[in-house]
């Protein structure tokens, strides 16, 4: 066993953020991200009035997802 923690998602070479998920638990975080925001668009988008809804869903589910990247991804440099 290594000392060194594991990360769910590496910091990316060149700019800021993160990559893609090198770990099993972020396969999930990731492709869950991307199933909710599919599966809100057609919820919350059927009458064109409930956009508001579908925007602020959008940027609940966004910032969960970076705080998750944040906790269990590499630190920035």
């Amino acid at each position: 066993m290594t000392d060194k923690p594991e990360f769910w998602f590496p910091r990316k070479k060149y700019g800021m953020g993160w990559g893609l998920p090198v770990t099993w638990q972020g396969w999930v975080v990731f492709l869950s991200y991307i199933l909710l925001s599919i599966l809100g668009s057609f919820v919350l988008t059927d009458p064109p009035h409930r956009l508001p809804f579908f925007i602020g869903y959008m940027i609940v589910l966004t910032v969960v997802l970076v705080v998750i990247c944040w906790k269990k991804g590499e630190k920035p440099n």
